[in-house]
């Protein structure tokens, strides 16, 4: 773990480095409504392995954790407050840092992917990545976004339609993108919790379910994307 600077004071984060020398384009993950979680470390290893310096801001670590899930979570329908400055602060401390190209994006997972959409059009971001990403309160900006690859489960029943309508807000404003559904799969296909057997067949009833060919398969296009954007 590591801190960075942001306008509520620090903030401890997770961050992991590529191998090799620098510099490398930047990467801020955001985390969804869990924390940072096993997997969310895992899926911050794996930017770095493909040659991005990626940290992970710990958004919950403001207090009180209930506190601090509630107060996040509306801040992306509100646009503001300490959580959305925090994601751009780890953007400006990605920047700063020596071994960073000055190219960075954002990736997200449902919270987080909603951040990732709040914050595509503000100008910091060079590309973004939200996966199943809720509905930010700027909605109405998003044709103005930066490039954007973004990931949907048709089954997902928290998002009904979300692909479609992003893709048309994007397409209405020119902004380069790659906005796919994926059938058969619903909310949270691309997270792997390691959810213990007795409890998978919950997990699947609630759509929440991994699924590794489609998660892979996303994996595979926003690659190709932060390739063509970031680097």
């Amino acid at each position: 773990m590591t801190t960075f600077d942001a306008p509520a004071g620090p903030l401890p984060a997770y961050a992991a480095t590529p191998d090799g020398e620098g510099p490398w384009p930047g990467v801020v993950v955001v985390h969804d409504a869990f924390g940072m979680t096993d997997d969310l470390r895992r899926i911050t290893d794996r930017f770095a392995a493909n040659g991005y310096l990626a940290i992970a801001p710990a958004l919950f670590r403001r207090g009180n954790r209930l506190a601090c899930v509630v107060t996040t979570l509306r801040s992306v329908g509100k646009g503001s407050g300490p959580a959305v400055d925090d994601v751009l602060a780890a953007a400006a401390h990605l920047r700063a840092d020596d071994r960073c190209t000055g190219k960075v994006g954002s990736v997200g997972f449902c919270m987080g992917g909603g951040f990732a959409l709040l914050t595509a059009p503000s100008g910091v971001f060079d590309a973004a990545a939200p996966n199943y990403g809720i509905w930010p309160g700027n909605r109405a900006e998003l044709a103005a976004a930066c490039p954007t690859v973004a990931s949907y489960g048709a089954a997902d029943r928290m998002l009904p339609d979300a692909a479609a309508e992003l893709d048309a807000q994007l397409t209405a404003g020119g902004v380069p993108h790659d906005v796919k559904e994926y059938p058969g799969v619903g909310h949270s296909f691309m997270n792997d919790w390691g959810t213990p057997w007795p409890l998978r067949f919950v997990e699947r009833t609630a759509g929440l379910a991994y699924s590794r060919p489609e998660s892979e398969d996303a994996w595979a296009r926003i690659l190709a994307f932060f390739g063509e954007h970031l680097r």
